[in-house]
């Protein structure tokens, strides 16, 4: 089993961003991207997260707190095969 690194999740947001038509960066001249994903790491994990407003609030994606990098690659990619269902129908 490969180890998952931050360029693997960072790859992965991308590609929700990409799918969602959502902001690539988080910030664009000191304003905050509303719809953006990308990545919060604390405790030792990480966190999938969207801003939600101009104040630069956000909403954790999982609900799941901090977890291992592993854990949130998988989740983010059960996300993105969401999405592409959601494309197809």
């Amino acid at each position: 089993m490969n180890t998952i690194k931050q360029k693997d999740l960072e790859v992965l947001v991308n590609i929700i961003n990409i799918k969602t038509g959502s902001p690539l960066k988080p910030y664009e001249n000191g304003k905050s991207n509303v719809g953006n994903y990308h990545l919060s790491g604390a405790y030792g994990g990480w966190s999938l997260i969207r801003m939600l407003n101009e104040g630069g609030g956000v909403s954790e994606v999982f609900s799941s707190g901090h977890v291992p990098k592993r854990d949130l690659y998988n989740r983010m990619s059960s996300f993105i095969d969401g999405l592409n269902i959601k494309t197809k129908c």
